[in-house]
């Protein structure tokens, strides 16, 4: 079968004739032979060569006068043309060792490399050579699989797991990206081999788990991970989510099941990836601050903060950046209780402090705390959001009147200790953050009139006296 528009790219006419100058054979592979039958445009285009990539991959970079960046090591050869990234690598076969994932690889042909690949959806080719120019080479059944909506290997499941087990984390990937089911014997040989994930680096599976993160319903990637036992292994503190507890007939709600509802409540909305981890990470403290009381039953007092602390060493352990990126995390994780508390009781001085502790997150906060309304009840559900319309047109009006967010005091430590004779201690601490407080509780202005008038009072009540030559009351 000969699939002709396909290959409308002049790369490829191109790659195939210089390919026939060699005396090379030459496939386009993997993902944009998967993803041009799905319809999905794809920018990355994969070449195998029955022979040297490397020099296919430089003869092709002379024609189009542009660079190559050659990788000896793996035999690889990466290309940028226009707006799309070509890799070209010699056909090969691959045997693996026991304790690790890195394979022994020799030459091979283009069968060879099709029976390496993961999943029969990844291992289609498109001929490039003038005699199978289009021609596809299907011999594991992809095309079928596609139209089943199915994810299963190519050869036995068991083998191709334990030879590369990241693998199983990439079935999981590509069932929630593209909706697909796992075969019950694919699904199978993952619950076999989930230990064996432990010999794959954090940084490579972590690329796979972001990706299912940022997946139209990311929670079916997390379900799919508690159903065949990898969870516990990518992300324990999620696994221990799972489960109700019962005292005297009063049980909790499942935590895991509502931490994926606040995920896609989030995903329908936001394609930011952090604001997603937050909605994943928001109750990751409650299995250590469940409690239960005879007389208000569950509690998870302060699980929004132990929480918020926990983020850093997840992070950590996941190989996520330890950045800004983490901190904007660990606040609304921190935070996530603030906006569902002032609902019940909208007030200026509520209001003026999450503005200043969120800042420029503020939007993003309340986009959690709305998706973290996950109650049947639908009367619940109404009056939430009915007040969460009032926070937000409260912030709205005092960010207009007192532009709050991201506030420094008029009056700096600065000023304290130039003008009463100070080093830095402890006392200009207590002054410039009671002239906050003041300011956040609307018991002052935000301007440096009022805020200095407060410092001297504030001053003189510590007894403290200017120095000579600072009577100045302008900043």
């Amino acid at each position: 079968m000969k699939i002709l528009d396909a290959l409308q790219n002049p790369i490829f006419p191109l790659v195939g004739r210089l390919a026939d100058e060699a005396g090379l054979r030459a496939f386009v592979i993997g993902g944009y032979v998967r993803d041009y039958f799905l319809n999905r445009p794809c920018k990355d285009i994969d070449i195998v060569v029955a022979g040297s990539g490397i020099d296919l991959a430089e003869r092709v970079a002379r024609e189009l006068k542009t660079n190559v960046t050659v990788f000896k090591n793996f035999g690889t050869a990466m290309i940028h043309a226009e707006d799309i990234e070509i890799e070209f690598v010699g056909a090969r076969k691959e045997s693996y060792r026991f304790d690790s994932r890195k394979p022994v690889v020799e030459d091979g042909t283009i069968e060879d490399d099709q029976l390496r690949r993961d999943f029969t959806i990844n291992a289609m080719a498109f001929g490039l050579n003038r005699d199978n120019f289009g021609e596809l080479s299907d011999p594991f059944g992809g095309i079928r699989d596609l139209n089943d909506l199915r994810i299963q290997t190519p050869c036995d499941p068991d083998k191709t797991f334990s030879d590369d087990p990241l693998r199983m984390v990439r079935a999981v990937r590509f069932a929630t990206q593209l909706g697909f089911d796992i075969a019950p014997e694919t699904f199978d040989a993952i619950e076999r081999n989930r230990e064996r994930i432990g010999i794959v680096s954090r940084e490579r599976i972590i690329t796979e788990l972001n990706k299912i993160v940022m997946a139209e319903v990311p929670s079916a990637g997390f379900e799919l991970f508690d159903r065949c036992g990898l969870l516990e292994f990518i992300l324990p503190q999620l696994a221990r989510l799972k489960g109700v507890e019962y005292v005297n007939g009063q049980g909790h709600k499942d935590n895991f099941i509502h931490t994926l509802k606040v995920l896609d409540n989030v995903a329908r909305v936001s394609d930011n990836p952090w604001l997603r981890w937050a909605a994943l990470l928001h109750d990751i403290a409650k299995p250590q601050t469940k409690v239960y009381d005879p007389e208000q039953g569950w509690t998870f007092h302060a699980h929004e903060y132990l929480g918020s602390k926990m983020v850093k060493g997840i992070f950590r352990e996941l190989k996520l950046p330890l950045d800004e990126r983490m901190k904007y995390v660990q606040k609304l994780v921190a935070l996530h209780l603030r906006p569902i508390i002032l609902a019940e009781n909208v007030t200026d001085s509520a209001v003026r402090r999450l503005l200043f502790e969120a800042g420029d997150d503020v939007d993003d906060l309340m986009t959690l705390c709305e998706a973290d309304i996950t109650s049947g009840i639908e009367a619940k559900v109404k009056r939430y959001r009915q007040n969460f319309a009032l926070v937000r047109q409260k912030l709205k009006e005092i960010e207009e009147k007192d532009r709050i967010r991201n506030f420094q005091p008029p009056v700096t430590g600065e000023i304290i200790m130039e003008t009463y004779g100070l080093k830095p201690c402890r006392t200009v601490g207590e002054i410039k953050e009671k002239i906050k407080d003041a300011i956040l509780d609307g018991a002052i202005g935000n301007n440096y009139e009022e805020a200095y008038a407060l410092m001297e009072q504030l001053a003189q009540e510590k007894g403290l006296k200017p120095v000579a030559g600072t009577n100045e009351k302008q900043p």
